[in-house]
């Protein structure tokens, strides 16, 4: 099967649309689908890091949603025609995934990050039989079509814009189930986000939802402003005496998410904490991480949050009944790109342009 997709050959060069070739169709467990839709992560620019063990050349693109074109066998659930978000992969066998935290599963780098299930290796080639990298996250979803493990796509609503709702299966999946999962926040607890990007600002909304009260710290004046938007107390990440304004505005954070990766954020997260309070973080550390004498004292804790510590399966349907009755407003941080326009759309996401980019094929 021969179809179009957004190929990156090396961390410093650009993007290509060209056309690949999957060489089988899908096995038994798996689905194919057309892709209506596929938002851009900043994992996906991850690749381009220094040290980056991620194989290349490859097709990114691991918030994608569309339409099954084929299953691959009666128990994927799906059938031709129905509308699918896909999410990330999982083995669904180990300790992890039967105790219903698939984002922890054993195999999570494998599978997502350096080459994907055993099977799939041969699969997927360039148009001249030149090797691209296994699928990315499952999906390899900047394309026309992708070959997903039924698992990780959750059937949606026919009637929904099924090209608009990839971004749920990682983006503001990860943000909203920091709030609704990893902290099971509820009314009247405290919240301080950091960062008002993509998953920055599904916090904030999904904290709204939840009743909490909420602060964003964030440098551009825009970013704030949205956040405010959706709930939350804007505050400069400038701000002098950042973590005694936090505490003053909420009596200190029982949570706080951050997405920035600044190891002086992140101090400043934990003294913004109020006794036995809860810092989640989203964006991988590069570095050593120094924290400040005193910021775990009194019950203070720290703990890596991936994928929003989500079933997707549960928590999809969840921020789309959220998203319907008007509160989780998800499709106003988005801003679509013909597939064709991908290195337009990292250039403005990396500017800070746009919030959350989709591509359409």
């Amino acid at each position: 099967m021969r179809f179009g997709a957004a190929v990156l050959r090396t961390a410093t060069g650009p993007f290509a649309l060209e056309e690949v070739v999957l060489a089988a169709g899908p096995a038994a467990d798996e689905v194919l689908v057309r892709i209506a839709g596929c938002g851009m992560c900043r994992t996906d620019l991850a690749v381009r890091r220094p040290g980056s063990r991620s194989p290349l050349p490859a097709v990114l693109g691991h918030e994608g949603a569309g339409v099954v074109a084929a299953a691959g066998g009666p128990h994927t659930g799906l059938t031709e025609g129905d509308r699918v978000v896909l999410s990330f992969d999982s083995c669904g066998n180990c300790p992890s995934c039967l105790a219903a935290a698939p984002a922890h599963c054993d195999a999570f780098a494998p599978l997502n990050l350096f080459g994907g299930r055993t099977g799939s290796t041969t699969r997927f080639t360039d148009a001249t039989g030149g090797a691209l990298a296994p699928r990315w996250f499952g999906q390899s979803a900047f394309a026309q079509y992708a070959v997903v493990p039924a698992r990780n796509a959750v059937r949606v609503d026919p009637a929904l814009p099924v090209e608009l709702l990839g971004p749920l299966g990682c983006g503001f999946l990860t943000g909203a189930g920091a709030v609704l999962h990893t902290f099971a926040a509820g009314p009247g607890d405290t919240l301080a986000v950091f960062g008002a990007g993509a998953v920055g600002l599904a916090a904030v909304m999904a904290a709204t939802a939840a009743g909490a009260v909420t602060v964003a710290v964030d440098r551009h004046p825009r970013r704030l402003a949205l956040a405010e938007r959706y709930g939350a107390v804007p505050l400069s990440a400038s701000t002098p005496d950042l973590p005694g304004r936090i505490r003053s505005l909420l009596g200190g954070a029982r949570y706080a998410l951050d997405t920035t990766a600044s190891p002086r954020l992140i101090n400043d997260a934990l003294r913004a904490l109020r006794p036995t309070g809860h810092l989640g973080l989203v964006a991988r550390l590069h570095t050593a991480l120094p924290l400040e004498p005193g910021t775990l004292d009194r019950g203070r804790r720290i703990s890596h949050v991936c994928e929003g510590d989500a079933v997707p399966g549960l928590l999809i349907p969840r921020l789309i009944g959220l998203w319907r009755a008007g509160r989780f407003p998800f499709d106003e941080l988005i801003r679509t790109y013909p597939l064709a326009d991908v290195n337009e759309a990292e250039r403005d996401c990396e500017a800070g342009r746009v919030v959350k980019p989709v591509l359409i094929p």
